[in-house]
């Protein structure tokens, strides 16, 4: 099959390079008109990138020009039409956060790695957490608290020891950042439906931020989280390390 690329880069050096090279090589199209945008840094910029593509109804292929690489196929510039008509692609519905702020204003973004609460000052942050309308924790006090998808389990999630979840779980992972009180606690799997409302206590005395991917909103008193219903990213892996390969490998990673 013959298709258009779009090549475009961080801007390492190193990504610059590739990127001038594999156009000299196959051609370099518009974003708006190519089939697939081949990305070309590490995963901050394919994250960025899949935002970006959100809904266009593009494909992203990536290949590793940074440090870590996990969203990245491996680099070469042999073949790339085979590569890509034999990648597997994963289409990722992302996470939509609606976060009120003191002031009471609403604030929407997008997330396809997890939606995060941070605690802003030295106090240690007390949220209550709700499930589908129905408190499920009176009170956590903690660093933070963050909704991650199966996309984004082995990113941030997965550095709060919470769990690996394979990309076609239906599941989201609910998980605390260095809870203190319950203690005991470790988080919760959920259903990929139901809408999580974190209400921050004592906002004046405990502020706190909310994150979604690169979206930051200070001072938040309230978060809902719930998978998007209309928007979709697609992204292509290749057909001899897909992510699902990459996710199982890295739950025996010690």
């Amino acid at each position: 099959m013959i298709r258009k690329f779009s090549f475009i880069a961080s801007l390492a050096p190193e990504a610059q390079a590739a990127a001038r090279h594999l156009a000299a090589l196959y051609g370099n199209a518009r974003e708006e008109d190519a089939d697939v945008i081949v990305a070309l840094g590490g995963d901050g910029f394919m994250l960025q990138t899949l935002h970006d593509q959100m809904s266009s109804g593009r494909m992203v292929y990536g290949m590793n020009r940074g440090s870590v690489g996990f969203l990245m196929n491996d680099y070469s510039d042999k073949d790339l039409s085979g590569r890509i008509d034999a990648a597997v692609e994963n289409i990722i519905r992302p996470l939509e956060m609606i976060a009120t702020d003191a002031d009471g204003t609403a604030h929407t973004a997008l997330a396809i790695n997890e939606v995060s609460l941070l605690r802003q000052s030295y106090q240690a942050a007390k949220l209550q957490l709700s499930i589908d309308g129905e408190v499920r924790l009176e009170e956590l006090i903690c660093d933070g608290v963050m909704v991650a998808t199966p996309a984004g389990s082995t990113a941030y999630n997965l550095s709060a020891h919470g769990p690996i979840l394979p990309l076609d779980a239906q599941l989201l992972a609910l998980t605390p950042v260095s809870a203190f009180r319950p203690r005991r606690w470790r988080g919760a799997l959920l259903p990929n439906k139901v809408t999580v409302t974190i209400d921050v206590l004592e906002p004046g005395k405990r502020p706190v931020n909310a994150v979604a991917d690169h979206t930051e909103v200070k001072s938040v008193v309230r978060v809902q989280v719930a998978e998007s219903k209309d928007c979709t990213t697609r992204i292509l892996t290749d057909s001899s390390h897909s992510w699902n390969d990459r996710i199982l490998a890295e739950q025996f990673l010690y």
